[in-house]
């Protein structure tokens, strides 16, 4: 779509200058909503939030690339946002992890690592009979069609 691509140039031409930023996702929905995901290696704050979507709406405002009326939002993933690039694993080591896979089983484990277009997680396997045991796993990248942070509350 035109109008996601245009905002993702707008919004890499603002954090340019910001390194530790990056862009997650960019969505224009049917109902004028359009939804910018940014996050930080540390995070990102209020203000690079607010500055991206200053760039962004004038950008669009001057060119008239959205011809309907539109809602633009600028934020960080949520917590239930899907993990969809090596920057956000990257981020999230030591967390645990909520994995489907493409065959349709589910893992969980502690994301330990990286390894060359595969994650590398501690899971606890456990065999009829027998105790419990963690193993380290290699996922491939492109094994996975969905990861989340599992939130403990403890």
């Amino acid at each position: 779509m035109k109008i996601e691509k245009r905002v993702k140039e707008l919004v890499e031409e603002k954090i340019a200058d910001k390194p530790n930023l990056f862009l997650v996702d960019v969505k224009f929905h049917s109902n004028g909503k359009l939804m910018v995901l940014v996050d930080g290696d540390n995070g990102i704050g209020i203000d690079d939030c607010v500055a991206i979507s200053r760039h962004v709406g004038f950008h669009l405002e001057e060119e008239n690339v959205i011809e309907t009326a539109y809602n633009l939002e600028v934020s960080s993933p949520g917590i239930d946002t899907p993990l969809t690039s090596i920057r956000q694993y990257t981020k999230n080591v030591g967390r645990n992890l909520a994995i489907k896979m493409v065959d349709g089983t589910k893992r969980e484990g502690k994301l330990t690592g990286l390894a060359e277009d595969a994650i590398v997680i501690e899971e606890k396997i456990k065999e009829k009979g027998k105790k419990a045991e963690t193993v380290e796993s290699v996922i491939p990248i492109d094994k996975i069609t969905e990861t989340k942070v599992l939130i403990s509350f403890k």
